[in-house]
């Protein structure tokens, strides 16, 4: 039986490892091993990050919420509380949206929060 040599295999792996790395700086992009650790880190890093930057979103919309709410003069706290007691369900991303965009409608939503905090 002949011996098997795997010479292409491990090239193919090579080019596909060192093509994740291009724009790697240094030998990140260069030198196989190397590049190799570091697919793995990004890759660690790129599942984590897409999973925080929903947070982050969120952040975002209720800090433009609460900028919004205070300019109607009522807290964040006491505006989610007064449309959750209204059985509105809108959520946290059309609000900031509404915030930013269409002041008018984030007012008769800010007055239908103040009328069910009562």
């Amino acid at each position: 039986m002949s011996r098997v040599k795997r010479g292409k295999a491990k090239h193919a792996r090579h080019k596909r490892v060192l093509k994740l790395a291009k724009g790697y700086r240094a030998s990140y992009s260069k030198l196989y091993r190397v590049a190799k650790q570091q697919t793995l880190r990004s890759g660690a890093y790129a599942f984590a990050h897409r999973r925080k930057k929903k947070g982050d979103f969120r952040k975002l919309w209720i800090t433009r919420i609460n900028a919004a709410a205070r300019m109607n003069d009522i807290s964040y706290s006491r505006l989610m509380d007064g449309l959750h007691k209204a059985n509105v369900n809108v959520n946290r991303k059309i609000l900031a949206d509404l915030a930013v965009n269409d002041p008018a409608a984030f007012t008769g939503y800010v007055d239908i929060a103040k009328a069910n905090l009562k």
